[in-house]
């Protein structure tokens, strides 16, 4: 059974079994949060958004349309996802830049991640990390701009 914090505004129903959605968190309709996740207060997930399995999300995160992340990633408290490369006040792209998370992986505390990248399994992005393109698989990532500077395996 899922667990929703009786003061998250939750408006989606495709909210998988064990997940724990904690207070002051807003889920948009069309949103899909896969199982055992764990939802931290203060997050926003937008109606594009599709999560997997086993993801944690810390607190003060916000994922925005196009946003797709795989099973077992963790996101730490205050990542920035962006989702539009060129944003005008009420300016509108035809579609939204995606970011894809792919499983396994970690994203540190406020890393920021810039529109249409994609993470590769296993890949480390460490705190306050600026991602501005697609990282391998397994890679270790720090800086600003982000940089490799190892490897690592499972």
């Amino acid at each position: 059974m899922s667990f929703i914090h009786p003061l998250a505004d939750v408006a989606t129903p495709s909210i998988g079994e064990g997940t724990r959605v904690w207070q002051f968190v807003v889920i948009l309709k069309g949103a899909k949060i896969g199982k055992e996740c764990n939802i931290c207060a203060q997050t926003l997930i937008e109606g594009d958004v599709v999560i997997g399995d086993r993801v944690t999300l810390k607190s003060g995160v916000q994922l925005w349309d196009g946003t797709r992340i795989e099973d077992d990633v963790f996101i730490g408290p205050n990542a920035t996802f962006a989702n539009d490369p060129y944003p005008r006040s009420k300016e509108y792209p035809e579609q939204f830049s995606s970011i894809t998370i792919k499983r396994n992986a970690s994203i540190g505390a406020n890393a920021t991640l810039l529109p249409g990248i994609t993470i590769g399994e296993y890949a480390m992005i460490g705190a306050g990390a600026v991602v501005t393109k697609d990282v391998p698989a397994n890679a270790v990532l720090v800086g600003n701009p982000a940089k490799i500077i190892r490897y690592v395996t499972k």
